[in-house]
């Protein structure tokens, strides 16, 4: 659905432009308490958060380059916002999807540049609020269970995709550059986006199970879910007994030893995820469906895309997820998939670091001004 130049005039695309940045800047305070976690303790410290944030930012650009048919000459992708709300956090979320369309904008000409405010609004804002609204929504009524949350998940993720077509229709009714009945496009766009939904919400379900199966402490969605341990009884399986909290001393000790091994696993799944990442886009990619997407189809068969503009960088060496000069289209195309994911994940690492860097300075510096810095328990909170 990335909206090019010529779509919407330059009023709207400037106001659309002040809306993301907006969002964008809110999202930058609200991620920096998502990014420093809850408590060490507990072992959601931002350490471990701001990584993968920026893997989360790398497989969402990976997946995009694997359109999947959706009708008769039609695909659709991912657009991502659930499942990066889901799995990092709104806020995060958010910044997530806007790293993505600006890699994919400025070393792909995938995206107009003047249409970057309309793309991050529609794909990024959107998705995630609508998304992430429901999902919250449907835990808090569903059991506390791992089943629930990947069932939440792919609600959310179906119902956030026809709501972005929907709110580019609006924008599109505001500031079209084409005259173009809006009802004709309202019902072209959603009808298509709501099959393009259903594939957006078995990867966002898929995805969001995987990581809960093997470390569901890293999932902000799923956060504070616990199993209760099975223990088996005449041949029938039962919940123990809740065990008492260790003594502080001990829990200390246990918690080093475990912090190692935590710390391992994730770093584990940091790795196996980067390894799917740079698999799908440097050769899965290259089975991808060639058919124009949602967004493409829908403005070639109502005549939307009569005024549409030459990106900006067309010239660029990657245009069209291609390496410029490599005649081989499998070599070119995995080499731009995989330059992609590793700018990516450069950018969106840096990004969320940075974040987390400056949070936790802010929280030093209070602390000392304070003088609660002093407190043995200071520590353990963040």
């Amino acid at each position: 659905m990335h909206v090019p130049d010529g779509f919407i005039n330059a009023p709207v695309s400037a106001a659309a432009g002040v809306v993301a940045a907006g969002a964008v800047a809110v999202s930058l305070r609200g991620a920096r308490k998502e990014l420093g976690g809850t408590s060490r303790a507990e072992g959601h410290g931002g350490e471990r958060t701001a990584p993968l944030a920026g893997l989360v930012a790398a497989f969402i650009f990976a997946v995009q380059m694997l359109n999947f048919p959706v009708a008769a000459g039609t695909s659709g992708h991912l657009l991502g916002g659930a499942l990066a709300a889901i799995l990092v956090g709104p806020y995060t979320g958010v910044l997530c999807i806007a790293v993505v369309l600006l890699m994919q904008g400025v070393l792909f000409a995938d995206g107009g540049l003047t249409a970057l405010g309309v793309n991050i609004t529609v794909m990024g804002v959107v998705t995630v609020v609508v998304a992430y609204a429901l999902f919250r929504g449907l835990v808090l009524v569903l059991p506390r269970t791992r089943r629930s949350v990947t069932i939440a998940s792919f609600a959310a993720a179906l119902v956030s995709v026809p709501a972005a077509a929907t709110v580019f229709t609006v924008i599109y009714a505001i500031g079209g550059t084409t005259d173009v009945p809006v009802g004709k496009v309202l019902t072209a766009m959603v009808g298509v986006h709501v099959l393009i939904g259903i594939g957006e919400a078995v990867i966002t379900m898929l995805t969001v199970g995987a990581v809960i199966a093997v470390r569901p402490d890293l999932v902000y969605g799923a956060r504070g879910l616990t199993a209760p341990l099975k223990l088996r009884v005449d041949g029938e399986l039962v919940d123990a007994a809740p065990v008492a909290p260790a003594p502080a001393p001990a829990a200390a000790r246990t918690g080093s030893k475990g912090s190692g091994t935590s710390r391992a696993s994730a770093r584990k799944l940091w790795i196996a995820g980067l390894g799917t990442a740079l698999v799908l886009a440097g050769f899965v990619s290259f089975y991808a469906s060639a058919s124009p997407d949602g967004l493409e189809k829908v403005a070639a068969d109502k005549g939307i895309d009569a005024k549409v503009e030459p990106h900006a960088a067309a010239d660029s060496p990657l245009a069209d997820y291609g390496v410029k000069d490599i005649s081989d289209a499998r070599l070119s195309g995995g080499l731009a998939g995989v330059i992609g994911v590793t700018a990516t994940l450069a950018v969106g690492s840096g990004a969320f670091w940075a974040v987390r860097r400056r949070r936790d300075s802010a929280a030093a510096a209070t602390g000392s001004g304070s003088g609660s810095g002093s407190s043995p328990n200071s520590a353990e909170t963040v």
